[in-house]
């Protein structure tokens, strides 16, 4: 039960109406796996897919927290309901979130119509726990108009935010060629947006090469969608210059999506991602609690026998499926 004595119903129906304090404890139940929190989610299921869920990456120090405090900024003129979801690295002791504070979203804390939460990864792959995908479930249904969705640096952890957006906006640094080569293309080809952020001062031609580099780039891959040309823009976080082109290509994207059919589309797919990622912890976490998986650790550890040969045999026994049939003619041979 939460700690209020209320029940998933009733404090569903609070976050439902929108208060701050139910999606705060919301989150806080998913984030401990409580039961209530599951059956939370569940409750307000139905009433999610409104809010337009934005995913924000880029390297580290390219601005990201400025760029999503000018976009809070910007959305709440505009009268929006925001929610900001930032994704941190956990800490080894704790598990808690070690980036915790954001310092360049003050300014918003106390907004009514702006709700803000960092989230550790717990460690997993992709930097993306199931805790996550929940939290911005919650917020969606809260009545946010628009869930940001803020990660810590360009890797694993982007592919999978990018699975679960509805627009993925990646945000480089005026750096050139070289940045490029570091990005991965993977992230570049899931990228509905490119910003170049710093563009300002002495840093303008470099930004402005950058962007025109990236352009290039974009130009070599193939599209996610057939009705969305990824667009490489210009902008400076800090002193809000082009951030009302990224609002409006933001704001085009959605649109374009949804006009295409490509939004239901998509989220039909993170759906079934959704389902088939969850099922594999669930599956991996319960098979090494298990008796049978410690004994194929212990069996893998002693080398007697391939890892492999020993996932297909453990798999088959859970599953009742041939998967491991052949796996004893694999086996090494016993001293």
């Amino acid at each position: 039960m939460p700690a209020s004595g209320r029940t998933a119903a009733d404090l569903a129906e609070r976050l439902l109406a929108g208060e701050k304090r139910a999606l705060a404890r919301a989150i806080s139940l998913v984030e401990d796996d409580d039961p209530e929190g599951w059956a939370l989610v569940r409750e307000v299921y139905p009433k999610t897919g409104s809010a337009h869920v934005i995913g924000l990456t880029g390297p580290p120090g390219v601005g990201k927290s400025t760029l999503i405090g000018a976009m809070t900024k910007h959305a709440r003129e505009r009268d929006k309901q925001v929610a900001v979801l930032s994704i941190d690295p956990s800490s080894p002791f704790t598990q808690g979130a070690l980036l915790g504070d954001r310092i360049r979203l003050t300014d918003h804390f106390l907004d009514p119509g702006v709700f803000i939460r960092s989230m550790a990864s717990r460690g997993s792959l992709g930097g993306l726990s199931e805790a996550t995908l929940q939290a911005a479930l919650l917020m969606d249904a809260s009545g946010k108009d628009v869930v940001l969705l803020e990660t810590v640096g360009v890797g694993q952890a982007e592919v999978a935010v990018a699975g679960m957006v509805d627009t993925f906006v990646l945000l480089l640094a005026p750096a050139g060629g070289d940045e490029l080569q570091g990005i991965k293309r993977g992230v570049m080809e899931l990228a509905d947006i490119v910003v170049v952020n710093k563009a300002e001062g002495a840093l303008l031609p470099a930004a402005r090469q950058a962007a025109a580099e990236h352009r290039h780039a974009l130009h070599l891959q193939r599209a996610r969608s057939a009705a969305w040309t990824p667009e490489v823009l210009l902008a400076s976080a800090a002193t809000g210059d082009g951030v009302d082109e990224v609002w409006d290509a933001v704001a085009r994207h959605r649109s374009a999506l949804e006009a295409s059919g490509d939004l239901a589309r998509r989220r039909a797919e993170q759906g079934t991602s959704w389902l088939w990622s969850d099922m594999a912890d669930r599956v991996v976490d319960t098979l090494r609690a298990s008796e049978a998986g410690a004994a194929a650790e212990a069996e893998v550890a002693a080398g007697r026998t391939p890892p492999s040969v020993v996932a297909a045999r453990l798999a088959a026994t859970v599953l009742g499926a041939g998967a491991g049939a052949d796996a004893d003619a694999h086996e090494r041979p016993q001293p």
